[in-house]
């Protein structure tokens, strides 16, 4: 692509700063900074103000590691919710996906990640032992694998699988409804809650 010749250094620098975020090209950040630039300065000021709050306030919930404004996030600290049930997820994005379905009643562990050798993402990288550590020390009955259908993500059910095997807790994870190859993300919320309400049990073969 032509570089772009910029009037303002000050333009340049926003620009350049906006196409630092994944997606976004050259092109498609100035769009953004332009469109910023015609709003009111307030708007702009507001803006900043929640990337800059986001940044420097968000908290991980101490007990399953999800985004929290808070030490203990709401859908833990709700004793609505079934806390013998944990649904093991990748990342925000899938507790997120998973609570779209509005099927799912249980509580999360967000790992943080999949184990990826080639990216060296190693289990030590990842909250693992907190989940291991919750399935000694808490009442729970069920552990639902929902990473993706992938071959990280398969290689990653299968270690937290030997960690606990032995343990006095069931191992499920999501029906087929999810193809593989597929992430949470990405998947329709019918098909995401109908695979979460008819998993099935976890068999590795060894």
């Amino acid at each position: 692509m032509q570089d772009i010749t910029f009037p303002s250094q000050l333009l340049e620098d926003a620009v350049e700063e906006f196409s630092q975020l994944p997606g976004i090209g050259k092109k498609t950040a100035l769009r953004l900074v332009l469109s910023m630039l015609r709003q009111d300065k307030e708007r702009v000021e507001a803006f900043s103000n929640a990337i800059l709050r986001l940044r420097t306030e968000v908290q991980y919930c101490k007990v399953c590691h999800n985004i929290s404004d808070v030490e203990v996030c709401d859908i833990c600290s709700n004793p609505a919710r079934d806390h013998s049930l944990i649904c093991v997820v990748e990342n925000v994005k899938d507790v997120m996906a998973v609570e779209n379905t509005t099927l799912f009643k249980g509580v999360y562990h967000v790992l943080g990640g999949v184990i990826s050798l080639p990216e060296g993402i190693v289990p030590g990288d990842l909250e693992i032992d907190s989940l291991v550590k919750r399935v000694e020390e808490e009442e729970v009955k069920e552990i639902i694998f929902a990473l993706p259908a992938t071959m990280d993500g398969d290689t990653t059910n299968f270690y937290i699988y030997r960690k606990l095997k032995g343990k006095d807790v069931k191992l499920s994870m999501l029906s087929r409804g999810v193809a593989k190859g597929d992430e949470l993300e990405y998947t329709d919320e019918i098909t995401l809650g109908h695979s979460i309400v008819n998993r099935t049990p976890v068999s590795f073969e060894v």
